[in-house]
């Protein structure tokens, strides 16, 4: 009989998030990290990858995780993860910014990008304004996210130590290189 999991996610999904995923956190594990240490770290790396902004993300994380001292690994893995949702999310961060300062709507047609493209300083200045908006909504969002966040991934880090009680004993295995 097919576990819930097995009929949701296919083989190659579950195995790409065990090796990428559940792995490299059992080992942080495993190497000493505190369940809730490694929380935080997954936290701001997962509060990070969402952040409405383009091309910072990996910086952000690194000097975020540095200031707070936790665990680099972690942070990336958490922010990396958030890839398919930060993409999914941008334009709503967008779309809540222009809603609250009551700004210009972004130009989503052919014909409002033309124009823009036409007025470079205006397209700069319309581009950093939508930006801004967008990250002090997801500042917003992340100062209340990122405590529930850690809150919550640290009980289910908390179950897989429990339930990968071996895992967390024994020696890491290394692949052979032949």
């Amino acid at each position: 009989m097919a576990s819930h999991t097995d009929v949701l996610l296919p083989e190659s999904i579950r195995e790409f998030l065990r090796c990428r995923i559940l792995r490299p956190l059992l080992r942080l594990l495993r190497g000493g990290v505190t369940p809730r240490r490694l929380a935080w770290s997954l936290a701001l790396g997962i509060v990070i990858g969402i952040n409405p902004s383009v091309g910072i993300t990996t910086v952000l994380v690194i000097l975020l995780a540095w200031a707070f001292g936790l665990n680099q690994v972690a942070s990336q893995i958490g922010a990396h993860a958030m890839t398919p949702l930060h993409l999914i999310l941008f334009l709503p961060f967008i779309e809540l910014g222009v809603h609250l300062f009551h700004t210009r709507r972004l130009p989503l047609n052919r014909q409002q990008l033309e124009h823009l493209s036409h007025h470079p300083w205006r397209l700069v200045r319309d581009i950093w304004q939508w930006e801004w908006h967008a990250l002090i909504v997801w500042t917003a969002v992340a100062v209340v996210v990122m405590p529930l966040l850690a809150s919550y991934i640290r009980r289910v880090l908390v179950l897989l130590m429990r339930r990968h009680r071996t895992l967390l004993r024994s020696n890491p295995t290394l692949p052979s290189s032949d």
